[in-house]
């Protein structure tokens, strides 16, 4: 007979939530932009509020509008 493992371990996952939690205040805000397009989805970007002209280029995500859902959707 052969065992299934999936690998999750429910203390490890409570530890990492833990350690997001108490580094929640050191979190960057963060920013969206939501640019419509007539031909093509709409796509959404999402920066840190603050950061520097060079890191502005880099620092960031882009993806069609319709890949977001709302956070309480999911938990």
């Amino acid at each position: 007979m052969t065992e299934f493992t999936s690998g999750y371990d429910d203390r490890s996952a409570r530890r990492r939530l833990a350690a997001v939690a108490q580094h929640e205040s050191d979190a960057p805000a963060l920013e969206s932009i939501v640019v419509r397009y007539e031909d093509r989805p709409d796509r959404c970007t999402i920066a840190p509020r603050e950061c520097s002209e060079e890191d502005q280029l880099t620092t960031w995500i882009s993806a069609n509008v319709r890949t977001f859902v709302d956070l309480a959707d999911m938990q």
